[in-house]
């Protein structure tokens, strides 16, 4: 058998393994959950009533539903089926594993999109997983109380400020130097600049459905906008600017 022949048949085996194993370990991480919400509702004695706890459900849906939809469709391109599972199940994909991913592409020189780049996002997951939950024991499990009580309060008030926008703005400048799509980079952020500065003070009620209309749209955008005779290089790749 040749090497391009055991290729392909280790990777139809690895399509075999995922498509099994994948939705079982998200449904059982989904049980899970539900059943320690549920206990907590009704097991503790909070006195919480099924009109109350449907009242909760539709809020979530209402606000949150739409990213069940907005985020599979932003990421996939970039994870890939295999690393899609273990990021939906991991949690926390745009300020961790979405960077880890898009950064150890980058370095192995693959684009998104291909076989190798999904086995690099895979791989760049568990290492951002193992970091992560390494630092949580040292820092904030050992160290956590002793680095809180020596920091100034008002530093600690400062750096809250500035966090979220730099974990955020670093992902956002690794993805633009990742695809390399100048276009598509614009549209996302005068569409981002737009919802934020423009449509937000105009109509507040849409704060909460902010980032999917900001990737709806520059999918939209950017699809329209597209270079009609350039092959399919990743010039032309989507990358969406995320407003917070």
């Amino acid at each position: 058998m040749s090497a391009s022949m055991q290729t392909r048949s280790g990777f139809a085996a690895f399509d075999r393994t995922t498509s099994i194993w994948g939705p079982i370990t998200l449904g059982l991480g989904m049980l899970i959950s539900l059943v320690a919400a549920l206990y907590a509702a009704f097991g503790t004695g909070l006195g919480i009533t099924d009109i109350e706890l449907w009242k909760a459900v539709g809020a979530v849906v209402a606000t949150f539903g739409l990213f069940a939809i907005v985020e599979p469709v932003s990421y996939f391109p970039i994870l890939g089926r295999s690393a899609m599972y273990q990021a939906f199940l991991i949690g926390n994909i745009a300020n961790k594993l979405l960077p880890a991913a898009i950064v150890a592409q980058a370095k192995l020189n693959e684009k998104p999109g291909s076989r190798r780049a999904e086995l690099i996002a895979g791989s760049a997951i568990i290492g951002a997983v193992l970091v992560h939950v390494t630092t949580l024991l040292v820092f904030v499990g050992i160290l956590g109380t002793w680095i809180v009580g020596i920091l100034p309060l008002a530093m600690i008030g400062v750096a809250r400020l500035y966090i979220l926008p730099a974990i955020f703005g670093a992902v956002v400048l690794q993805s633009v130097l990742a695809l390399k799509s100048i276009r598509t980079t614009v549209v996302a952020v005068v569409i981002a600049a737009l919802i934020v500065f423009l449509g937000i003070p105009l109509a507040p009620g849409i704060t909460f459905f902010a980032t999917a209309m900001a990737v709806i749209l520059t999918i939209i955008v950017a699809w329209l906008t597209r270079s009609k005779t350039q092959t399919t290089s990743g010039s032309d790749t989507p990358v969406t600017a995320v407003p917070h």
